[in-house]
């Protein structure tokens, strides 16, 4: 399905946002916290990823092999923006559960196991039960969405997923009358990730995130299993992540097993951690600024202090035609 997404505004050249204010959400845990943009992409229907062959290879699966000779390439992409270095991309992460730097997940998820892999679907379902990832992935065509990505630390990039809708899942599994929401959970397993070891985390593990369940059916809404004409790389959330591209990045948990639907709002990590920071909705929205920095303007990386790249944020991070409709009615300066 080709969705049609608004022009991106043009870069403006503006002061970038000083270091310690997009750097210092770390406090919460009581942590102190380039390349060259792939240009050319593949043809819609491409048998293969050529474009991507200078990309680090991973190990990839062989159903992730299967998937890729049918992938839907260029499914959804963004006009005139050219996408972000598979480097940065890579090494510059917020995955808490592997540490608090930016550099912390690069450094530490080689040892995240993640074959085989399963994801437990519970609550208002019909089909409850442990599914295998590749049984997610049998019934639908993989597709290439090129989004941007907005994290609430006023820093962005344009990455090229590779997955399907979230909606097709949800349709496999049959949500019941009551489910009004979807819950996501993150892998707990402290053994592979020292960031749950940590004794200064005020992380109440496992990482949780949610969605209503009429954001979660919206055509942009997907699970992600690859990156880059590739298999997820473990920091950006092997195996399985989702991707809401309208939202600030937290809302975009990682390495997922378990989806719950549920008939209450569920509770997520960092509104339980600093509600009036980081409420449940977290839409991109430049008029509601972070109680500690503007929204208005973000770095989009790469990025560096005599080369800034900083500009506007866009109302839904440029997918307002899209989803503004879900929050008709809604006051987003109270639900943000």
């Amino acid at each position: 399905m080709l969705i049609k997404l608004p022009r991106s505004s043009d870069c403006k050249a503006s002061e970038i946002t000083p270091e310690h204010l997009y750097l210092s959400r770390r406090s919460l845990l009581g942590a102190s916290l380039a390349g060259v943009a792939v240009s050319a992409l593949p043809r819609i229907g491409s048998a293969e990823p050529s474009r991507y062959a200078d990309v680090e290879s991973g190990n990839t699966p062989g159903w992730f092999v299967e998937k890729l000779k049918d992938t839907n390439w260029q499914a959804v992409n963004v006009k005139g923006e050219s996408i972000t270095p598979f480097k940065d991309a890579t090494h510059y992460n917020n995955f808490y559960e592997f540490g608090p730097d930016k550099g912390d997940p690069a450094a530490n998820a080689g040892s995240l196991k993640t074959e085989p892999w399963s994801v437990v679907v519970d609550g208002e379902v019909g089909k409850p039960g442990r599914y295998a990832l590749e049984d997610f992935i049998k019934p639908a065509r993989m597709e290439e969405r090129i989004y941007r990505l907005r994290c609430v630390e006023a820093w962005s990039m344009v990455i090229p997923w590779l997955g399907f809708p979230l909606s097709a899942l949800l349709k496999q599994v049959e949500p019941g009358s009551n489910a009004r929401y979807v819950r996501f959970e993150t892998l707990q397993d402290p053994k592979s990730m020292p960031g749950q070891r940590s004794g200064f985390a005020l992380i109440d593990w496992p990482y949780a995130e949610g969605l209503r369940l009429d954001e979660a059916m919206n055509p942009l809404a997907i699970l992600a299993v690859g990156m880059y004409g590739r298999e997820l790389a473990n920091q950006n959330g092997a195996p399985l992540r989702l991707v809401v591209p309208w939202k600030y990045g937290f809302k975009s948990i990682k390495s997922i097993v378990r989806i719950s639907l549920v008939a209450e709002q569920p509770g997520t990590t960092w509104q339980g951690l600093a509600p009036d920071e980081y409420g449940f909705y977290a839409n991109v929205n430049p008029s509601v600024d972070h109680p500690r920095w503007t929204q208005a303007r973000e770095r989009r990386l790469p990025s560096g202090l005599f080369s800034p790249n900083v500009r506007d944020t866009l109302m839904f991070n440029g997918y307002a035609d899209e989803v503004a409709s879900l929050y008709t009615g809604l006051d987003l300066r109270k639900n943000y």
